[in-house]
């Protein structure tokens, strides 16, 4: 699942550059969602039904809707309006799927962290991931029904995240606002990479 880069030297109308990137969040956050929404291949699911087994597991008391969890991990692919083709990995929600993650983040150059504002504890463990591994992320909020609106401030206020973190509020059911999700992430991607490199976007 490494495939980060394309080889630079492609034929032309084939894809120059290729970035992984993953969508990470809570139980019932809007990950597949996402991947489903902005997709243009039929996305990859691995969802099972939830059965009794998961009473006392998955809390479904803001999700009592849903029926399906992510037990390995979701994929699509978006090319964008220039050119760059994103491999849009979603990552399983649940603590006893977490052994599934390093594997899944090998080569991710960047993550989109949903944030649902009802659970706001949930994505915790998510950002704590990516800080600990230096990996560049951004917040996407989901606005669900009942959630209330927060500012993108207070919402980084909430999870402590440093200014130049980007934080986003999304639809993640519409593919226009999934999509502008993924475009924040990569400009922050970019400026990430040229502050730590300033030569990284020219090689």
């Amino acid at each position: 699942m490494e495939s980060v880069r394309s080889d630079a030297t492609a034929p032309q109308g084939d894809s120059a550059l290729t970035v992984k990137i993953l969508v990470a969040g809570g139980f019932g956050v809007g990950k597949t969602t996402l991947v489903s929404a902005v997709s243009e291949i039929r996305p990859l699911r691995t969802e099972e039904a939830l059965t009794e087994k998961s009473i006392g597991i998955d809390d479904t008391s803001a999700v009592s809707q849903k029926t399906t969890t992510t037990v390995a991990m979701d994929f699509g692919r978006i090319t964008l309006p220039n050119g760059l083709v994103l491999f849009v990995f979603g990552t399983p929600g649940q603590d006893r799927f977490w052994f599934m993650w390093d594997e899944l983040a090998k080569g991710a150059l960047g993550a989109v962290v949903l944030v649902d504002t009802r659970r706001l504890a949930d994505c915790f463990p998510s950002v704590d991931y990516f800080e600990r591994r230096n990996v560049p992320f951004i917040i996407g909020v989901n606005n669900f029904e009942g959630s209330g609106r927060h500012t993108p401030e207070q919402v980084r206020d909430a999870l402590d995240l440093s200014a130049d973190i980007p934080v986003i509020n999304c639809d993640v059911r519409d593919r226009e606002s999934a999509k502008k999700v993924l475009i924040t992430l990569v400009e922050h991607i970019m400026r990430t990479m040229s502050r730590r490199d300033p030569n990284a976007l020219t090689h």
